[in-house]
């Protein structure tokens, strides 16, 4: 997925958490604020202390981890991208209302190949049990 498609915003992030987190996803590692501000294509000049405002925001949501780096604080992302992607169609499916129907509609929605993907990951599900 590019940069230009991922800047819908995702559930629960506003757009500037969302550019923060495909900061922190994209590096894999631990960033300090200044890192990631130094990082961030958001088009417009930030502040420290706006990156590092969205960095605290998103520690307090859960969904990134920090740890001291001399006398900053160094960020990393709690769940892979993916991961994070598959908790918010969870979200979705059990916030949606007809489960069954929502995931229905879901299906529609997919590729030849992704319904072929999703057939194949299935299949594997059912043999392991």
């Amino acid at each position: 997925m590019t940069r230009t498609s991922r800047k819908q915003t995702r559930r629960g992030m506003g757009e500037l958490e969302s550019q923060v987190m495909d900061v922190l996803w994209d590096d894999g590692g631990q960033l300090t604020p200044a890192e990631v501000n130094a990082r961030l294509d958001s088009g417009r000049e930030l502040a420290y202390t706006t990156v590092m405002t969205v960095l605290v925001r998103l520690f307090e949501k859960g969904a990134v981890t920090r740890q001291r780096h001399g006398r900053a604080w160094a960020y990393r992302s709690a769940l892979g991208r993916e991961e994070h992607a598959a908790q918010g169609m969870n979200a979705i499916l059990r916030d949606g209302g007809d489960r069954s129907l929502s995931l229905a509609r879901f299906v529609e929605n997919m590729s030849t190949k992704e319904r072929a993907e999703l057939r194949r990951l299935l299949d594997a599900r059912s043999r392991r049990k």
